[in-house]
């Protein structure tokens, strides 16, 4: 199959590329980054240099495929004039532009936990309204959206605060048990969808582990070497003074913040619940020795 992957070599795209080369499929990756080309072709690869802010370039480069991963790119949080609804608005309506316009008929798209909704979810809220710009294309074109649950990768932002506090600090956590899930997990998956036959629209969620925040807390300090490593929880006011005073977006910030509410008040989690996915392979134990050399 000819299959084009957005993403560049992302946490996702980097193993996704990997794995469906390594099943001989021939692989296109779209990055923005010329210095990116050398890397993507060294994996068996070829590479489309270019942005996802140019219709025509995505078009271009998704004649002719079998198959096409789309994903929006995280925007600059730091930067003060981001609108991120406005910011994946565009991107998702370039993805559905070329989608049409190329006649690409089977589409996976990396959507998220919390896309069921619009309403309570803070930042996930874009995820909805990609969902739904994609939704709007002709229904000869098949679509399976991923959501995943929340990354392992993201703990690596406790990094500071356990250094300097001794701690994980958010509003959120305690015996609250949360799914996670390995970008590798993801990529896996993926795979699995972008090359097997369907028709119509499919949701799929993704998780590799359920545990409790306290639960991760003890895995990750048994890892670094503190033992005693506890997760506080803090008032939502308190988390989002914290974002504003490093300079975050204001909206950004918010968004975190409700974000972070809603897995204490089960928005978040209803759908995710009502379709529980199998677990993968990629446990927290195993993320934490990720997790004990970055932290070192």
């Amino acid at each position: 199959m000819k299959i084009i992957i957005t993403g560049s070599l992302g946490h996702i795209s980097k193993p996704l590329a990997e794995e469906l080369v390594n099943k001989g499929h021939d692989i296109t990756v779209i990055s923005s980054k010329q210095d990116k080309q050398k890397d993507i072709e060294a994996i068996g690869a070829k590479a489309a240099i270019g942005s996802l802010e140019d219709v025509d370039f995505l078009t271009k480069t998704f004649t002719g495929a079998d198959a096409v991963y789309c994903m929006e790119p995280p925007g600059n949080f730091f930067d003060q004039s981001f609108d991120y609804l406005k910011y994946t608005e565009e991107l998702s309506n370039n993805f559905a532009q070329a989608i049409q316009q190329s006649s690409v008929k089977r589409v996976v798209h990396l959507s998220s936990i919390g896309a069921h909704t619009n309403k309570g979810n803070g930042i996930l809220a874009f995820h909805y309204y990609a969902e739904q710009i994609l939704n709007s294309l002709s229904s000869d074109v098949s679509i399976v959206f991923m959501r995943p649950v929340g990354f392992y990768y993201n703990l690596f932002s406790f990094v500071h605060a356990i250094k300097a506090q001794g701690a994980i600090t958010t509003n959120y956590g305690g015996d609250l048990e949360e799914p996670w899930v390995s970008p590798t997990d993801i990529a896996v998956v993926i795979a699995e969808e972008i090359t097997t036959p369907f028709i119509g629209r499919k949701i799929r969620y993704v998780a590799s582990d359920e545990l409790t925040c306290n639960k991760v807390a003890e895995i990750l300090g048994k890892a670094i070497g503190k033992p005693g490593l506890k997760w506080i929880v803090i008032p939502d006011e308190q988390l989002l003074n914290g974002m504003l005073a490093t300079g975050m977006n204001p909206g950004v910030a918010k968004g975190l913040v409700e974000m972070n509410a809603s897995r204490r008040n089960g928005i978040l989690y209803e759908d995710y619940y009502l379709n529980k996915p199998i677990l993968g392979k990629v446990k927290m134990e195993d993320f934490a020795k990720e997790f004990a050399a970055a932290f070192k």
